[in-house]
């Protein structure tokens, strides 16, 4: 008897791994490995996360209203053009869900987030990754790889792993260039980390066009990734169709009440940016040193390219060893680095000392 079988391209999905966070054992960890905030999260996210859990038994507010309202207020944007999802992970799926299916293609760039393609592939399209140049997305190449049955393009910027950054004139150019019916999805994961003044995380495009959704984040710079929050912000139709997809209680209640309160606590969050300003380009300096290459980064990460393949892995052994866990690149298609979250001062000290220790 035959047995139930999976729609086609979900056998062919990669599942994704995220960044280890245990060491050997009696090491006590320093977990480098997945873009988390250096300094946690706010203390005024913390105690209202702890206040609402008397109310564990009731349902959350559907609507997410108070944490869309408090996302507009802190971006003027208007908060019915805004839903809330269980990180932006689920939105990238409903997204995909929605708008793509078998025969249809989703482009992204080569060393775009892992999501994109693991998406595409759940809804039964077809992903297609295009190479970049100077691991940057290459917009003359994506515009290329556009046909007929394109229906997304996810665009992270800044991008993860790499933490490179496309100008705004360079997605201006690259919406442009699409077809009307193709979405243009711009993830502002790490937008909040870029202080530039030619950079726009997708607030502009997704304001006017009707075929752009912006996608942000909780987990990063106001780490809470421990409670899954993102959110999209888009043109009315799209907005309505997500609203139609999502569950109906799809963000909980100590997930908005935390939410709510780190969007009010500027003083944090410009702590956690100036913190990234100063060690980042402290420890990008210091594998600089050590004849690393360093990808210039304006996120919380740096890439960091070895010799080759096994010298990564070497290195990536030699500080997991001793209780520092970076991410291994081979995922991604960069097997010759390894990619560093910008952690405590202490932390960047660390993984800098294991370093110059490996290369002796």
């Amino acid at each position: 008897m035959a047995s139930p079988q999976p729609k086609p391209g979900i056998l062919e999905i990669s599942a994704y791994v995220g960044g280890k966070s245990k060491a050997p054992a009696g090491v006590k960890p320093i977990k480098l490995s997945s873009n988390e905030g250096a300094l946690g999260p706010s203390p005024k996210a913390m105690a209202a996360y702890q206040a609402a859990t008397a109310n564990l038994h009731r349902y959350p507010d559907g609507g997410a209203t108070a944490i869309r309202e408090a996302i507009g207020q802190r971006y003027g944007l208007d908060p019915a053009r805004i839903v809330c999802g269980a990180g932006s992970d689920e939105l990238i799926a409903l997204l995909t869900k929605a708008y793509a299916g078998p025969g249809d293609q989703v482009l992204y760039s080569q060393h775009g987030f892992l999501m994109y393609p693991i998406a595409a592939k759940g809804a039964g399209a077809t992903p297609v990754a295009v190479p970049e140049i100077h691991l940057a997305a290459d917009i003359d190449g994506l515009l290329a790889a556009v046909t007929p049955a394109t229906r997304i393009l996810y665009l992270a910027n800044p991008n993860n792993p790499t933490g490179t950054l496309l100008t705004k004139d360079l997605v201006d150019r690259l919406h442009a260039g699409l077809p009307a019916h193709v979405l243009l999805v711009l993830d502002g994961a790490y937008a909040e980390y870029v202080d530039r003044n030619d950079y726009d995380p997708g607030i502009e495009l997704a304001s006017r066009a009707d075929n752009v959704v912006m996608l942000r984040t909780f987990s990063k710079i106001h780490a809470l990734a421990a409670l899954r929050l993102g959110w999209a912000y888009g043109p009315p139709a799209v907005i309505d169709v997500l609203n139609r997809l999502r569950g109906p209680f799809n963000v909980g209640l100590p997930t908005q009440a935390a939410g709510v309160a780190a969007l009010d606590d500027q003083p944090f969050v410009d702590a956690v940016k100036a913190h990234n300003d100063i060690w980042r380009p402290w420890l990008a300096a210091a594998l600089s040193k050590l004849g690393l290459e360093v990808v210039p980064s304006v996120a919380n990460f740096l890439l960091v390219r070895f010799a080759d393949a096994a010298a990564a892995s070497a290195a990536y052994q030699f500080l997991e060893q001793r209780g520092m866990i970076v991410r291994e690149m081979g995922g991604y298609g960069l097997a010759d680095c390894l990619r560093i979250t910008i952690g405590t001062e202490d932390e960047c000290r660390a993984v800098a000392d294991g370093l110059t220790a490996f290369f002796a």
